[in-house]
């Protein structure tokens, strides 16, 4: 079966910090002998053609390249508060995706589409299917799901025009339910490859080198809804507590000057490490040296909170016990006290209580991740949630 896949979130090159959950299903799909032709935005620096492991990929090109900042890097949403110019570009995405994907689609003989967000993706998708008459099956992963307020007619048109619609997360599902009321959707996550986490032995250099004493990791985009400022304000209550305790925060995005200047204030010095950006065995490193992971999303004032947490089952396969807010499709993934510790959102004070209680508690950090990893297993893995999605194209396939 041939299969386009369209996408606003895709590794650029390789080892790129670019979330890779639609390269990593897109590669677990032609594992199983579909072939994936992936369409994504054009970046600069980024190849217009390559063939990534069993997926060939096209990048389209939407403006002149130095300008072409309306994906990756934090997203849409993101970069379209950052770059003045950049909602400018949104109908030249549009445009130059739809011209691109029915030209692919009709090239290449595609049997499906498969649309990774409603919007704009699910939308070109529809479109695409009123001209070619290939099916699609649209996947939402909130961040086109939570905000969209002004947009919903074009959500609407996209989610009624699939073949079957895909959510993360129960959250993500009932916000996109809200939009277009239809019964061929359900939830399916993404996933995370298990083989490549490791919950063994602990990264001891790694260990030795980040902290003497306990070590809390946090690790994503720092953005607003990451809520990484109550986290912040939650260390003197944990220092106090626990003194050798140490933060550490990975990665970037536009609230890293304010989350810096934050801890200044609160004068905790060396006590929060600042990482940036990591990637590949990096990552896989600080995943394994932490004694407890903590995800305090929040939900912003336009609606965007996290869809499910990928970073979450990816410290979970490492056997590190984890700690988020009880917001979005986060509890689908922690079950509170089973496989870790929800607790409300922007409590400071709730979360320095679950982390001191984490930390101080071995028994506790061993069950937990122990029942966290089984889980992600049972319900995660790649091999799992690539079942799902070939159940589903197969149907798509034989409806049609």
């Amino acid at each position: 079966m041939k299969l386009l896949v369209t996408a606003t979130t895709f590794p650029r090159w390789k080892n790129d910090s670019e979330p890779g959950f639609v390269y990593d299903l897109s590669e677990s799909l032609a594992q199983r002998g579909f072939e994936v032709i992936a369409l994504v935005p054009h970046h600069r620096g980024a190849r217009r053609k390559e063939r990534m492991g069993r997926v060939e990929v096209i990048r389209f090109p939407y403006f002149f390249s130095r300008f072409e900042k309306l994906c990756y890097d934090g997203g849409i949403l993101s970069n379209v508060k950052k770059h003045w110019y950049a909602k400018f570009l949104m109908p030249l995405l549009v445009l130059s995706e739809t011209i691109y994907t029915i030209r692919i689609a009709g090239k290449a003989g595609v049997d499906a589409i498969h649309a990774h967000w409603i919007v704009p993706q699910g939308f070109v998708a529809a479109i695409a299917k009123k001209i070619t008459g290939i099916p699609y099956v649209t996947t939402a992963h909130a961040g086109d799901v939570f905000p969209l307020k002004k947009w919903k007619w074009f959500g609407r048109f996209a989610l009624k025009n699939a073949s079957y619609c895909t959510a993360n997360s129960a959250a993500t599902m009932k916000a996109a339910l809200d939009v277009a009321k239809i019964s061929n959707f359900e939830v399916i996550p993404m996933g995370v490859d298990v083989r490549a986490f490791s919950p063994g032995k602990k990264a001891k250099a790694a260990r030795k080198r980040l902290s003497a004493g306990p070590l809390i990791l946090s690790l994503g985009r720092l953005a607003g809804k990451k809520g990484l400022v109550y986290l912040i304000n939650a260390m003197p209550e944990i220092l106090r507590k626990i003194p050798k305790a140490r933060l550490v925060i990975a990665g970037d995005g536009p609230e890293r000057e304010m989350l810096e200047r934050r801890s200044r204030e609160l004068g905790l010095g060396e006590k929060i490490v600042f990482a940036g950006r990591v990637s590949g065995s990096r990552k896989r490193q600080l995943y394994s040296a932490a004694d407890a992971f903590v995800l305090p999303s929040i939900v912003t004032a336009d609606g965007d909170t996290e869809g499910l947490g990928v970073v979450l089952l990816e410290a979970m396969a490492s056997g590190t016990p984890v700690i988020g807010s009880n917001v979005g499709g986060i509890p689908d993934v922690i079950k509170h006290n089973r496989t870790g510790l929800l607790v409300p959102q922007r409590d400071s004070g709730a979360l320095a209580a679950a982390i001191a209680r984490m930390l101080k508690d071995r028994k506790l950090r061993k069950k937990l991740a122990g029942n966290a990893l089984a889980h992600v297993r049972k319900r995660f893995s790649w091999p799992v949630v690539t079942d799902e999605f070939e159940r589903l194209f197969k149907a798509v396939r034989r409806r049609e």
